[in-house]
Order: C-alpha cells, then structure tokens, then sequence
C-alpha cells in the first residue's frame, strides 16, 4: 500500500481537510472521505504541500497559501 496526501477542497476550493491515505482506499471509501480530495506533494519540487485554509489553483494545479496581513 502506498500512502499519498490529499487534500479536501471545499465548493471555494479552500483546503479544509488534508489526509494521508492510499487512493484507492480514498476512491473506494467515498462515504468516510466525501467532497473533492486533490492529491499534495511533501518533498516533491515545484508542488506546494497543501495547508488547511490554503487555495487549490485548478489552473495552474498548485496550491496557494493564504495572504497574512501585517500591521
């Protein structure tokens, strides 16, 4: 079993969830992981690993860190 990261993207395409699970488990247990999973990279150059409240880029297929505002 080789095991990936996923992350759960809500109807804004904001990450509200990641997981570490193989994919077929992910694609075949749709009941416990409802809603969209897209797939996110630990180590893998050129991928942003997703974060909860990051957006997911379909465009570009990357995920974008939410903005902090300084004072």
């Amino acid at each position: 079993m080789s095991l990936q990261y996923f992350a759960q993207i809500d109807e804004s395409n904001i990450v509200t969830d990641v997981r570490v699970v193989d994919k077929k488990f992910l694609e075949a247990n749709a009941d416990r992981y409802p809603g969209t999973w897209i797939e996110t990279f630990l180590d893998k150059p050129g991928k942003t690993y997703a974060g909860i409240g990051y957006t997911y880029d379909a465009a570009n297929d990357k995920f974008v860190a939410p903005e902090i505002e300084v004072n």
